[in-house]
């Protein structure tokens, strides 16, 4: 199963795919975690790309998770965020059918969720208020086009367990072998329903930051 960590800058994803394979591991299953190519890009060329660059850097993030061999497939975001980030950055829409497609072939789709503090990072990072504008474009998106996906908030390990609850679900829903034999429970069904996220994100807030 290939299973997409995306999400908007400064939300944890890199983490959170090394600590998902890593549980996985420690879960006796094979899992690849596939870093993202954006990244390696960017350390390689010093530069963020420009717009004609995009398309091959999707490309190249897909060919990346086509190349895995293991059963698990983590993949430190999917060509929909490069299609999201060449729609923001320069109302460039044309991956998104690409982008789309290959997001279809993605058996579970994890979406970060900003409850973690926007930090600063290289080159690759742009602001908080930016951050929050791609969150919107993303689920925007992902809803249109109604590509199931589920909210993972939290930090460290609340963060890690809650994408294990979304994989073991998926695993069953399946109808896979691959499904860890632990005491995991999948506790909502309903985590992309803005009401049951609202809720969740309230208990992730101190309780004096909470306005009713």
């Amino acid at each position: 199963m290939r299973i997409a960590i995306l999400g908007a800058e400064s939300t944890g994803k890199t983490q959170l795919a090394q600590s998902l394979v890593a549980a996985l591991h420690s879960q006796g299953l094979e899992a690849t975690w596939i870093p993202e190519a954006l990244r390696d890009w960017c350390d390689a060329m010093g530069r963020t790309p420009r717009q004609e660059e995009q398309r091959a850097i999707a490309q190249t993030q897909a060919q990346r998770v086509a190349s895995a061999t293991t059963p698990l497939v983590i993949a430190d975001t999917s060509p929909l965020m490069t299609a999201i980030y060449s729609d923001h950055l320069w109302g460039d829409t044309s991956l998104y059918p690409y982008a789309l497609a290959e997001q279809r072939g993605y058996g579970l789709t994890l979406l970060t969720g900003l409850d973690l503090q926007w930090v600063p990072d290289g080159i690759q990072r742009d602001s908080a208020s930016a951050r929050m504008q791609v969150d919107a474009r993303l689920r925007d998106v992902l809803q249109h086009n109604a590509i199931a996906h589920t909210l993972v908030y939290g930090s460290g390990a609340e963060r890690t367990q809650s994408a294990l609850q979304a994989v073991e679900h998926a695993l069953r829903f399946a109808g896979s072998a691959a499904v860890p034999s632990s005491g995991w429970h999948w506790s909502c069904d309903t985590c992309s329903d803005a009401d049951c996220e609202h809720r969740l994100f309230r208990r992730l807030l101190p309780e004096s930051s909470v306005r009713v």
